[in-house]
């Protein structure tokens, strides 16, 4: 079952998520021996089926981020997250709407940034396996892309933010989430062979 009246809770109702994001994986040249270790681990995670895909799902579940650079290629944009109080790329979880992992990144970038127009590379630019809260505890195996904002974008803080900001590629804000800084060269090279342009 998929589409708006999907339940959560339904293993079945992640089943073409499920089935994008373990194609998906298992055809990906990861970017890092850390990525690859955490690809692997999050494989082993697709095993117990759809609802991997799913925040119930208390072992893990697999979620969609993305870091969002603008158009000269020069700076990143990156929220100070509510909960976590640190500088975090935008992302979270999947929901029952999505049909694919690009899809998700997509839309919590969009839906986190305010800026429509967002394009983004369909190649993953890292996988990172971390603890979170949800559930009273679980893992999050993240998914991560490149993106890129239109000129002149500009950003409208959401709920799960307390402020946005574009910040130079070598001068990122403190505190920031440890997983963050590992994506920034691996979008650089993503954007650059990607059709996905940067401005001159």
């Amino acid at each position: 079952m998929t589409g708006p009246t999907a339940h959560p809770t339904d293993p079945e109702t992640y089943a073409t998520l499920h089935a994008d994001a373990t194609a998906l994986l298992e055809g990906w040249q990861p970017t890092s021996p850390d990525a690859a270790v955490a690809r692997d681990r999050t494989l082993r995670l697709l095993g117990a089926g759809p609802i991997a895909m799913s925040r119930q799902h208390r072992p893990g579940h697999v979620t969609a981020s993305a870091l969002v650079l603008d158009a000269t290629g020069s700076r990143v944009l990156l929220c100070l997250h509510v909960k976590f109080g640190l500088w975090v790329q935008l992302g979270g979880h999947c929901e029952p709407t999505d049909q694919t992992l690009v899809a998700a990144a997509l839309r919590e970038a969009t839906e986190e940034s305010g800026i429509a127009g967002l394009r983004i590379d369909p190649v993953p630019i890292d996988v990172d396996v971390h603890q979170v809260q949800c559930q009273g505890g679980s893992l999050h195996h993240d998914v991560r892309f490149a993106v890129l904002a239109p000129p002149a974008a500009v950003e409208q803080v959401s709920d799960e933010a307390e402020e946005l900001g574009w910040f130079p590629l070598d001068q990122l804000p403190e505190p920031l989430a440890g997983g963050t800084v590992q994506m920034v060269a691996p979008a650089l090279a993503a954007l650059r062979r990607s059709p996905l342009r940067l401005a001159p």
